[in-house]
Order: structure tokens, then sequence, then C-alpha cells
């Protein structure tokens, strides 16, 4: 279900298939990007928003789960909570066992767990999931929020806050380490060893977003470039430029690991803030 709010923070919209926030317009100019080739369609995922990767990343650690990143982001949450009034939009979702029946990867994935998924919209977007082991095992997983971003050129945007991290870049298949900001001159795929904040410049829209996340000690920066994006039919051709994921994440050797009744909270908040000066 199609859900849209209008606060003093902005305008959203979500969707019950994945627990999904695809939009989020401050003063009329988006912070969340979606693609115009998204489908909207039971099952499929979305392109854009913040999809929730949940209980892998990518193919897994295996690398050869399906669907890709976990069913999480198919599968139809429940809405719990709704809570609305001028300056703010508080939604929280549930997922559980029961939910996923029949939902694709479903059944690659052993033990109960209760899986909740937070968004509040005020002055910034905050989203949370926490996942707790409901069952008598332990259980291991990764998440992601996979934060697509709306920037105005990505060849102009610097990512402040990563300088000195370990990361594996997934185009070149190596371990290297961040030197100075990041900046784009083609595909970036990158898995950071990173838990703090991070600031994303801006020059074209003359502002910087302020990416502050917890129980994350990752950090994904991706964009696809002109190659990848014209081979993906959910994402338009004409598209990469105006976009950047900056995901908090455990994936990989930092995977969540939960004894049985204990839970973990993944989070992300999102501020737009004036100007793109470092």
């Amino acid at each position: 279900m199609k859900r849209t709010y209008q606060t003093t923070g902005g305008a959203l919209v979500t969707h019950d298939q994945g627990a999904h926030l695809t939009e989020w317009v401050v003063d009329g100019t988006p912070v969340i990007w979606v693609s115009g080739s998204s489908e909207f369609a039971p099952g499929r995922p979305i392109r854009g928003g913040v999809p929730v990767c949940w209980p892998w990343f990518g193919p897994g650690r295996s690398g050869d789960l399906s669907p890709m990143h976990g069913f999480a982001r198919i599968a139809p949450w429940r809405l719990v909570e709704e809570v609305v009034d001028a300056g703010a939009v508080r939604l929280v979702w549930e997922l559980t066992r029961h939910d996923v029946a029949g939902t694709d990867g479903a059944e690659l994935f052993a033990g109960d767990f209760r899986a909740r998924l937070e968004v509040v919209v005020d002055a910034a977007a905050s989203i949370a999931l926490t996942v707790r082991n409901e069952g008598q095992g332990t259980i291991d997983y990764e998440a992601a929020l996979h934060t697509y971003l709306h920037v105005g050129d990505i060849q102009g945007v610097r990512v402040v806050g990563l300088d000195g991290a370990p990361y594996f870049d997934k185009v070149a298949q190596q371990d290297r380490v961040q030197a100075g900001d990041v900046t784009f001159e083609g595909e970036t795929d990158r898995v950071y060893v990173a838990d703090g904040q991070v600031r994303v410049l801006d020059p074209a829209l003359d502002r910087t977003l302020l990416i502050e996340k917890a129980g994350s000690p990752n950090t994904v920066v991706w964009n696809p470039w002109s190659a990848k994006a014209a081979a993906m039919a959910d994402f338009g051709d004409e598209e990469w430029p105006q976009m950047l994921c900056v995901e908090a994440a455990s994936v990989g050797s930092h995977a969540v690991v939960l004894q049985p009744g204990a839970e973990h909270t993944l989070s992300t908040r999102v501020s737009v803030l004036a100007g793109s000066e470092s």
C-alpha cells in the first residue's frame, strides 16, 4: 500500500512492501532519489528510496543467495503504528517469520525473528531497523539501509568523513584505504569499515546532506555510472548523475550475531544543511 504525508518537514511517500520510504521532498527539492523507471509491483524491488536489505546484502556472504539484498525489501510488512501531526510523521512496520511465508528467499533464513522498521520524519529523516531473535538458537545476518540520495551532479559531489578508512573496492576487487574526500569519476561501489557520520557536499544544489548512523560498522558508497545504469531495466539511462547511495550497513565479517532473546538496531538519519562548503 502506498502512503503519502505532508508535514512542515517536507512531503514523503512510503510503501508497505519493504517498509519502504520512497520519497522525501524538502522545500520542493527531493532529498531521497527514486528512479522514474522503478517497478512498483508486488514482489518486485523498488529502485530508489531506502530499501531494507536483510537478512543478507547483495548475494550474501556465500555469493549465491537470491533475491539480491534479501527478502525484506520485497516482503509485505505490517504497519503497526502511525502518528501524524503538523510537524512530524512516525511510522512503524513489523515483519515476522509468519509474514514472509511464501516470500521468495525466506526459506533460506532459519530461525524465528521479529523485525521492526521505524521511520520518523520531522526536520530530518530517521530510519531504524531493529531485529529481535525470538527463537531458541543463534541467528546471524547482514543488514543495510540502502539510502538513495538525490544530488545535483555526482561529478561535483564530495563525501567528507571517510578519510583514512579501509574499504573493499568491489569494482577493482581490491582492499584499499581512503585518502581524502570521496569524489566520483566512474562506477563506484565500496564497502568501508567506518562507523562515523559523513557529509555529502553538493555544490550543484548548494546544500550538504549530513548522514548520521548507529549500530553500523560499515558505510557503503555506490553510484553505478553510465554503463551499469543503462544495463538495468529499472534505472533510467540518464538518471545516474542525480543519485548517490550512502548506506548504513553491517555486512561481511561485520554481520550481526544475535543470541536468543537479543536484539540489534541499525539506524541512519539524514539532515539537510544549507551550503556545500567543507
